[in-house]
């Protein structure tokens, strides 16, 4: 008697679909010790969009040159799922559409769908923006219909709507209106604060629902930790439109993490947001993410993070080896994830298998499967990380298979770095001695403005005379991450390089405690990598 209404509101959910507005790019890169360069968020841009995610909000051309550039370089972007939004302000007091900067950047953009900020809070009204209440329904109403009438969509961001309605609900909800009569496409209700619980979100944007024709979303920043559920409440209570981050990152304590939302509407609530197969890739995109933006990967992470599905006192491994729901509220393959027995890991083989196939590679589902396993939990062990690095993970698993030879042996390696005394500049000067299969060996040398540029250098020379089809990659980023703490200049770092040749990207991974051997590692690769694929 109890079941058949749950299935009915599974059903009625799952002809229910929410859109899915990621804003990692915009609101996330405000994130205290997060910096995106124009090609990091090119790459992220091309994961959201593997993972099916709606829209991409892009940044706001209007507040820096950075984010122009990006809406310039990711038109020759080949995306299939997603649309690119552009972010801006309603127009400033003073300004028409017609002269106002900010609304000339939107359009410049060139992108088919608009995001636009305006406040709907009064204190903010009268004492930010310092104009009054009505002039302020004006620049709203003015700069959507303006939008509108130039672009596919117009999404309105009512930011602090949750504490203007709070104070004041009548012109809370005129702003609202006024964006619902100029043509706005969805009103996205915003905590921007982040300090509501779920009880204010449910109570609010039900009331709020009522007052307008058009679509609700949901905008909610994580101050009170409750982001992620405040979410979920405003979906159950009449939000289609759901904006987040990949991880939750963003200012101050973060925004709603996509990571756990997706999943909790999917498979905790039966809605429709990306679909079940894309669904396994989220754990993929979270560490792809994090990797780019180089920061470390959240071990307790819902859903995505490795301790996620990992069982370690004994009763819980007893009894999930017999019934797995026992201790995992969900399948971890659902989302990309693995279940890990920490006293004897069991993790990995479907993650291999799921690559395997990517890489068109066949593989004996047990021997080699196991083998491979192996050989990552070995390198993972020592610092080589390869989420972001698929690149030097499809290399690793053709060598390992026979498939792939090395290009050279290399014989010696010399680094000298001298500082120039006419100028104060540091000069690096790299000498290179390879053998090649044919048993010929090849001594060259290179000189660089740094290390790693003088390596990079000597490396394209000695591998040109075998292999031309090189020439023209070049290196478009460069990280080194430090990852053990307390040994100081003697510890561990991993660098990850981003290569690339005009019309395709890749990056690769190296490690080790001397950062010009992990730097020669990722090098390597990338020239190899290129080489297999025969760009």
């Amino acid at each position: 008697m109890f079941s058949k209404p749950n299935v009915f509101w599974y059903n009625i959910n799952t002809m229910r679909k929410i859109e899915i507005f990621d804003t990692t790019l915009r609101d996330g890169s405000q994130a205290e010790d997060v910096s995106m360069s124009v090609e990091d968020k090119l790459r992220i841009t091309e994961k959201l969009d593997e993972l099916g995610v709606h829209y991409i909000e892009g940044g706001w051309p209007g507040s820096n040159p950075k984010d122009a550039l990006y809406f310039e370089k990711v038109k020759t972007l080949k995306l299939k799922n997603a649309k690119i939004v552009v972010f801006g302000s309603t127009i400033r007091k003073g300004n028409t559409v017609h002269n106002d900067p900010n609304m000339q950047s939107l359009l410049k953009a060139e992108t088919s769908i608009i995001t636009m900020f305006g406040k709907t809070w009064d204190m903010q009204v009268t004492d930010a923006l310092k104009i009054s209440i009505e002039e302020n329904l004006d620049l709203i109403h003015d700069s959507i219909s303006f939008c509108k009438h130039n672009v596919d969509k117009v999404f309105f961001d009512a930011e602090h709507y949750f504490d203007g309605y709070k104070s004041n609900p009548p012109y809370a909800i005129k702003c609202i209106q006024a964006a619902d009569e100029a043509g706005a496409d969805c009103i996205v209700l915003c905590d921007t604060n982040g300090g509501c619980l779920p009880d204010d979100i449910k109570r609010i944007t039900t009331e709020t629902k009522k007052s307008v024709n058009t679509h609700i979303g949901i905008h909610v920043h994580n101050d009170s930790d409750c982001a992620v559920a405040n979410s979920i409440i405003a979906v159950e209570n009449g939000a289609v439109h759901v904006q987040g981050t990949i991880n939750g990152i963003g200012e101050r304590c973060g925004n709603a993490n996509l990571c756990s939302i997706i999943p909790n509407l999917e498979l905790k609530l039966g809605y429709k947001c990306i679909g079940r197969e894309r669904l396994r890739l989220i754990r993929e995109v979270s560490r792809f993410v994090n990797e780019i933006i180089n920061i470390p990967h959240n071990k307790k992470q819902p859903y995505t993070g490795d301790s996620a599905f990992a069982h370690k006192g004994g009763m819980h491994v007893n009894a999930v080896q017999k019934r797995t729901d026992t201790y995992e509220h969900v399948n971890p393959e659902l989302v990309g994830n693995s279940r890990r027995i920490l006293i004897s890991d069991l993790a990995g083989k479907s993650n291999i298998l799921r690559k395997a196939e990517e890489f068109g590679m066949s593989l004996d589902k047990d021997k080699k499967v196991a083998e491979l396993l192996e050989k990552l939990k070995e390198l993972e062990s020592k610092g080589y990380q390869f989420e972001g690095a698929e690149a030097s993970f499809e290399l690793l698993m053709k060598k390992e298979m026979g498939q792939y030879e090395e290009t050279f042996e290399l014989l010696d390696l010399k680094v000298i770095t001298e500082k120039q005394t006419h100028d104060n500049s540091f000069v690096s000067d790299v000498m290179i001695k390879a053998q090649f299969p044919d048993g010929t060996q090849i001594h060259t040398a290179a000189s660089g403005n740094g290390p790693v540029n003088a390596i990079d250098n000597a490396l394209k020379k000695v591998m040109m005379r075998y292999y031309p089809q090189i020439e023209n990659v070049v290196l478009h980023d460069y990280k080194v991450r430090v990852l053990s703490a307390g040994k100081g200049t003697a510890t561990g770092v991993r660098v990850l390089i981003e290569s690339g040749d005009g019309k395709h990207r890749w990056a690769t991974v190296g490690f080790s405690e001397n950062v010009i051997e992990a730097s020669w590692e990722a090098l390597l690769d990338s020239y190899e990598y290129k080489i297999l694929k025969k760009y």
